[in-house]
């Protein structure tokens, strides 16, 4: 018999993804969302459940109809949503939610997909998963919180695992990128914090699946893992890869770092701009965590470089730009506002 998946959070950009990596592992696999499926090359293949994780009698009904055999709890709340109220109740509340139902159905595992914002501005690199936390924003302290209570569940006896990655792309990926991405396709100044020779990590999504696979079936229990490639370099250096690879006359453009992250902090107060701290806070920074725990417990490869990530995740972009424009979300699926930001640097 197929063993049923539910993957919170499915018909976002890593939930896509998991349903087609464990629908090819002969999964049955369970969406459990708020907001439509947009991927219609698993619309047949999957089974879709309109659900908000914070109504704990909808979660609860579900879990005993269904009764999943493992759960991937990658629903979330962004931090583009600005919102501490709003985050907290998905975040926390919500995670509360599953994590009781999972316990009470018996399910056999749970991932839960935390953040590497949980360490902020790093003092120590690598970061391990040991490094002392100190989340940034809303969203790294719900996270925080989230953490806090999978290992408080796992004490009751429910079987939980962390992953801690770093930013994930692929194809499909947009959010953030797509100001970077953009201003490439159209040959445009690209704009970052500083001078880029700060490293940074980034993940390749199905290599964060291929780790789920990993966490959910491992022999071991209550542990958490980092997650990132272990080929990265400067940013300066991988966008200038990614610009000559794209063919593009666009020149990268380094802005002094503290003036950016005051008007940058001012716009996310004045909820003008979907950057936000964790991004304008790190991106000038090095900011890489050590994977050796997950290479070494579990076997974890990366695949794929920092450079094939943005190459793989801008082909994409450029090849499906025209189905998205003009559409736009807080997910990373779909672009953001970037229109404040767009007349700044226009003025640039």
């Amino acid at each position: 018999m197929a063993k049923t998946i539910l993957i919170t959070g499915g018909t976002g950009f890593l939930g896509v993804h998991l349903a087609r990596f464990f629908l090819k592992k002969n999964y049955k696999v369970v969406l459990l969302d708020t907001a439509e499926l947009t991927a219609d090359d698993i619309r047949k293949k999957v089974t879709i459940i309109n659900c908000d994780i914070r109504d704990r009698k909808s979660v609860n009904d579900f879990f005993s109809k269904s009764k999943p055999d493992y759960v991937v709890h990658a629903a979330a709340a962004l931090p583009i949503h600005n919102d501490r109220d709003y985050i907290f109740s998905v975040n926390v509340n919500g995670t509360k939610n599953i994590l009781e139902a999972s316990l009470k159905n018996k399910v056999r595992r749970l991932i839960f997909i935390s953040t590497t914002a949980m360490y902020g501005v790093p003092d120590d690199l690598p970061e391990k998963e040991t490094s002392r936390l100190k989340p940034i924003g809303f969203y790294g302290e719900s996270k925080a919180l989230g953490e806090k209570l999978c290992l408080q569940y796992a004490k009751k006896g429910l079987s939980v695992n962390i992953i801690r990655p770093k930013t994930f792309l692929g194809p499909e990926r947009l959010g953030v990128f797509t100001i970077w991405f953009e201003a490439i396709y159209n040959n445009k100044p690209v704009f970052i914090l500083g001078n880029g020779n700060n490293l940074y990590q980034l993940l390749e999504v199905l290599d964060l699946c291929t780790l789920i696979e990993q966490t959910l079936n491992a022999k071991i229990d209550g542990e958490i893992f980092n997650a990132g490639t272990d080929k990265f370099g400067t940013w300066r250096d991988n966008l200038t890869a990614l610009i000559k690879h794209a063919k593009s006359k666009s020149k990268i453009i380094g802005l002094p770092v503290l003036p950016s992250q005051i008007a940058l902090a001012t716009l996310e107060k004045l909820h003008m701009s979907p950057i936000v701290a964790w991004h304008y806070k790190t991106f000038p920074v090095n900011s890489y965590v050590s994977i050796e725990k997950a290479q070494k417990k579990l076997g974890f490869k990366s695949t794929k470089s920092n450079e094939e990530i943005l190459i793989e995740s801008y082909d994409w972009f450029k090849l499906h730009r025209k189905e998205f424009l003009g559409r736009e979300g807080k997910t990373h699926r779909t672009i953001w506002n970037f229109k404040i930001l767009d007349i700044i640097t226009k003025w640039l």
